[in-house]
């Protein structure tokens, strides 16, 4: 898993999460924007898993697979679930979940990166 990869979509992922904490701080309800800038996150994050099994296979030291591929399972969940959330909820506190939800996203890529590179070497 590239560094280049893992730093740009959580960059993505937080950049997100402004325009969401922006709609909760004016008060607005999830917008089209919002959902089509989440969508672009879930697309990306389905390259990431195609790549990170296919790299999986030829991989020659040892990752934990099913550490590796159980946050990133979780990681595709959440996008998703938050876009659901933020539509169900009408207050401010529906694009605060996804505001929440992108930060999270952002912090389980950083761990998978740490998962893929292994124990420091030193």
């Amino acid at each position: 898993m590239s560094a280049l990869v893992v730093y740009a979509t959580c960059a993505y992922a937080l950049a997100v999460g402004a325009y969401a904490a922006w709609h909760s701080w004016r008060g607005y309800r999830f917008s089209n924007p919002l959902f089509y800038a989440i969508a672009l996150l879930e697309v990306g994050l389905i390259a990431i898993t195609v790549g990170s099994a296919m790299a999986y296979n030829g991989r020659d030291h040892e990752v934990d697979g099913i550490l590796f591929f159980s946050y990133l399972a979780t990681t595709l969940v959440i996008p998703p679930a938050a876009v659901f959330w933020g539509v169900v909820e009408k207050t401010r506190w529906g694009t605060g979940v996804v505001t929440i939800a992108m930060i999270t996203v952002a912090a389980l890529m950083l761990r998978l990166h740490g998962i893929w590179e292994g124990p420091a070497r030193g």
